[in-house]
């Protein structure tokens, strides 16, 4: 975890290990505090008509649950679902379930919905959202048992069974959209967004 050393803290709500490196890639000081809400409950509730505007919901509500719980200056929320043909699929609770999911999307196309948030003291400050397309190969029993073989338990954190950032980018036959929000962050309009609104959490900012 990133630790800042400024008088205000830059907070990433997600204890997404694939999201934590994208920002440290990028060379944020930042730290990080898992948002605990119940996604499936307000997936439930929401009366948003479009899966992206339900996306945003679930990251406003992290951005807020974390800004409550950890007293963090500024906040970055972001939530991920994963759709096909019409129907919002949950994280597979084990292997068994990670194994039916890769047998549903083989040799189909599904959709990524990627919303993120940036909020200071309650207040919002920017949203974005975007869809992506992925289209899986014909997968055989052969090619989902080594998968599921490398990856293991890992498997359990993507909801759909696969990680781009891993093995299962050899499963993918072709990809429509943003990359660094197919794994969860839409990383170059977020900077863009944290340039106008907490430029001090950028690299360098401490010389400007």
């Amino acid at each position: 975890m990133a630790q800042n050393t400024s008088r205000q803290r830059l907070v990433l709500a997600s204890q997404s290990p694939v999201r934590a490196q994208l920002l440290r890639n990028a060379g944020l000081d930042f730290e990080t505090c898992p948002a605990h809400v119940d996604e499936a409950a307000l997936i439930a509730a929401s009366s948003d008509p479009t899966f992206e505007q339900i996306a945003l919901c679930l990251a406003k509500a992290k951005a807020m649950a974390v800004i409550e719980a950890a007293g963090a200056d500024v906040v970055i929320a972001a939530d991920q679902l994963l759709v096909c043909d019409g129907v919002v699929l949950h994280k597979p609770v084990d292997l068994d379930a990670a194994r039916a999911r890769l047998e549903l999307l083989s040799g189909r196309t599904h959709e990524l919905v990627t919303a993120c948030v940036l909020a200071r003291a309650g207040t919002v400050l920017w949203t974005h959202s975007e869809t992506s397309r992925l289209t899986m190969h014909a997968l055989s029993d052969a090619e989902i048992d080594e998968t599921l073989a490398l990856e293991g338990q890992a498997v359990l954190q993507s909801v759909g069974a696969y990680r781009l950032e891993g093995p299962g980018i050899a499963l993918i036959a072709a990809l429509e959209g943003d990359y660094f929000a197919m794994l969860g962050l839409p990383l170059v309009p977020l900077l863009a967004a944290i340039r106008r609104h907490a430029a001090q959490f950028l690299p360098g900012a401490g010389s400007k």
